[in-house]
């Protein structure tokens, strides 16, 4: 049985497959998602005339789809059948659907791979450059996806924990403003998203951590920018400017400017009193 995250990440490798067809030119694209078992399953198709590539489980380092999840790396070769560089456990299948040229861009997160992306033509022939990096870019663009479900993932959890861990310590437990900063970082990723539904997701899930890190302000609490909020969370944390900067992806000048202003419309003097009023009107934990 796939895990969750294995068919989460098949999914990934579902969607990539139309827009690699046009921009390979390749007539067959085919893939699938490493299982807790290091094996490849492949199990998602596009253009094939059979369905005998569809199921067949890869062991790392066979084949040019293993050797590409071994070696974190695109692999392509003229001829499949005659490829004297790759192991020919699956040749059966290949035969079968009629494949000779043949590349594979391993699915990478975090230095490991977490699936595939293969494609073929039906004449032995050298795939060009322009083929080859379109695999390389797709399984690049699934791989971020992938690592960005994770990262959105990993923070809700430290939130339900840090929830979990509330309960005990009450809502104005420290651990909050890290939790409130921590959010702040993934919305600064998100931002940076290309797929407009995913970053979409993301910046709800953003909204909900910030009501869940974040008591209810004081009704004559002044109003606050999320930014200025960001940048008073890292702050409380003994973020330096720098160190505010790099985790919001910002520049140093920017976060003063926020920082400025946070400090005007709380009345505060340094950052210290800020952070202070902050949490005297319920803006911060």
């Amino acid at each position: 049985m796939r895990s969750m995250a294995a068919r989460e990440d098949a999914a990934e490798i579902r969607a990539a497959l139309p827009g690699l067809r046009r921009e390979s030119g390749l007539p067959v694209v085919f893939g699938g998602a490493v299982q807790a078992t290091g094996r490849a399953h492949y199990t998602e198709l596009s253009g094939a005339d059979t369905d005998v590539l569809r199921g067949l489980v890869i062991d790392p380092g066979r084949g040019l789809g293993g050797k590409s999840l071994t070696e974190l790396r695109p692999l392509w070769v003229p001829d499949y059948l005659a490829a004297r560089q790759i192991s020919h456990e699956y040749d059966g299948p290949v035969r079968a659907e009629g494949l000779k040229a043949l590349v594979a861009a391993p699915v990478v997160v975090a230095g490991r791979s977490r699936g595939v992306l293969l494609g073929g033509l039906r004449r032995s022939v050298p795939l060009g450059e322009r083929t080859v990096a379109a695999f390389a870019a797709a399984a690049r663009d699934a791989g971020q996806r992938i690592a960005v479900r994770d990262d959105a993932r990993r923070r809700a959890a430290e939130v339900e924990r840090a929830r979990a861990a509330a309960a005990d310590s009450g809502p104005a437990a420290p651990h909050w403003t890290e939790v409130r900063a921590l959010n702040a970082e993934l919305r600064a990723a998100a931002a940076e998203v290309g797929d407009p539904a995913l970053r979409d997701r993301l910046l709800e899930v953003c909204t909900r951590m910030d009501a869940a890190a974040s008591p209810a302000p004081a009704e004559d609490a002044p109003r606050l920018a999320p930014r200025e909020l960001d940048v008073l969370a890292c702050t409380a944390l003994g973020c330096t400017n720098a160190d505010t900067a790099a985790r919001l992806d910002l520049s140093p000048e920017t976060v003063k400017s926020y920082l400025r202003s946070a400090m005007r419309r709380l009345g505060a003097h340094t950052r210290t009193e800020a952070v202070a009023e902050a949490r005297r009107h319920g803006l911060l934990p």
